[in-house]
């Protein structure tokens, strides 16, 4: 199988440092001859692993200088890997429904995680009920399919999937996930037990294990490796819990391997929002009681919006990276693409591989995205809830705040990756037009699934 060489790859990692990224072309490495087991717009088995709450930076494949993610690492070598993705909002549950649906939230409608006060959380699900799901479109081809881990949406037949471990009753404390949250944490079982009394037909996986996630409670052989003098204990312990994470991914590819499924298997990586770890140094406004710091989770800034996304099928998808920025909103079309399936004429993503090999046409896509309250204001109008939208175009990002006392936000991420220079003022031309391309795309409804 074909794969980065320990040099290539070090020139990727040496450049996420540095800020610079090479062209797609001078990165895909050319693959031995092989057949693959499954041609694209076949039947492979197809898996998503979602991360939960983690920064775009906090993988040893993404740089960090201490974090370890060595089965990641591997499996991103062997993989064609986007280090600027991007979710399309900042929020648990919204970005989950982004990744099962491929659409915005205000397309979805799920919007934030909890209804408004006082009104029963089960009203939301119609939303799930009313809109296309992917597990629901694979079983077209004969797929079967399995939620693990996070899931708000009620029970998973109610997003299409064949079986899950969420039970989705809120009378029993369900809520977003119950027994689904055990995966990972408490061994892969289930998702084995699954995958061994379906061989005979293709299957989709929904593994979404509540990690790094709080609570921060790693093993102790993880904990005792990042605990050092100087660091945090929140940080150490938030550190383990990135490695543990890997640490299950690394047997859910393993056990794939086992049973001789990776070369007809399609794996695809992100993560539903990003986090930075609070600790006692953190620079935190009044009145903020997030175990988060600021400028992460729930905010429109790149520490909650930007994650690494890559696609591994041996001898189908050859290895490489591109700079191209993409959107989760692509992982559902891609995947459709793959069993052979047309994405639905609402989806705003594409599919990144046509015949499996990477697209060279996005690098003039602007991307979009929204953030909206926590807690909803109106079930039905996502706009009411409304808090932020922005747009990542070229290298330049827009921050477009509803309340009119925040300032809007201009960044140029190739020089400031982490947002702290604020170009709005110098630059209002940039402004305008970015504003106007918001303005174009977002109409705020919910009943544009056609």
């Amino acid at each position: 199988m074909a794969f980065f060489s320990k040099q290539a790859f070090g020139l990727v990692v040496l450049g996420l440092l540095s800020g610079q990224f090479f062209t797609q072309a001078s990165l895909v490495l050319a693959a031995e001859p092989e057949t693959a087991a499954t041609a694209w717009g076949g039947s492979p088995n197809i898996v998503l692993i979602l991360s939960d709450d983690q920064a775009w930076t906090d993988f040893s494949f993404m740089g960090h200088p201490d974090i370890d993610t060595p089965n990641l690492d591997a499996l991103s070598e062997e993989s064609f890997l986007y280090p600027d993705g991007y979710v399309t909002t900042s929020l648990c549950r919204p970005s989950l429904a982004t990744l099962i649906s491929g659409y915005y939230p205000h397309q979805h409608g799920i919007t934030g995680n909890d209804p408004p006060k006082g009104t029963d959380r089960n009203l939301m699900l119609k939303h799930i009920d009313r809109i296309p799901k992917l597990p629901a479109m694979l079983a077209e081809k004969g797929y079967v399919s399995f939620q693990s881990g996070k899931w708000w949406e009620g029970a998973p037949s109610r997003g299409g999937f064949t079986a899950g471990m969420t039970h989705g009753d809120t009378s029993r404390g369900g809520r977003h996930g119950d027994e689904g949250l055990k995966v990972g944490r408490q061994g892969m079982a289930p998702v084995f037990n699954f995958i061994d009394s379906h061989a005979g037909n293709p299957f989709y996986l929904w593994y979404a294990p509540f990690l790094p996630h709080t609570p921060h409670t790693p093993p102790q052989r993880l904990l005792d490796k990042y605990t050092q003098e100087g660091r945090p204990i929140q940080l150490a312990k938030y550190y383990a819990m990135c490695e543990w994470f890997d640490e299950t991914c690394g047997e859910l590819v393993d056990g794939l391997t086992e049973r001789g499924m990776r070369e007809n298997t399609l794996i695809v990586f992100v993560t539903d929002n990003g986090w930075i770890q609070k600790t006692p140094e953190s620079k935190i406004p009044p009145g903020w009681r997030q175990p988060f710091a600021p400028r992460s989770k729930r905010s429109p800034n790149d520490g909650g919006l930007r994650t690494p996304i890559f696609f591994n099928w041996p001898g189908v998808i050859k290895p490489g990276i591109s700079e191209t920025p993409v959107t989760a909103l692509d992982v559902v079309p891609t995947m459709l693409a793959a069993a052979g399936l047309e994405k639905t004429e609402a989806m705003p993503g594409v599919n990144l591989f046509p015949e499996g090999t990477p697209r060279t046409d996005l690098d003039d896509r602007p991307l979009f995205g929204e953030i909206f309250e926590h807690d909803l204001v109106d079930i039905d109008a996502p706009s009411t809830s409304l808090l932020y939208r922005w747009v990542r175009s070229d290298d330049w990002k827009l921050i477009l705040p509803e309340a009119e006392n925040e300032p809007v936000q201009l960044y140029q991420l190739a020089d400031d990756p982490h947002e702290n220079h604020n170009l709005a003022a110098k630059y209002p031309e940039l402004v305008v037009k970015l504003t106007s391309q918001i303005n174009n795309w977002w109409d705020g409804r919910t009943d544009n699934l056609q």
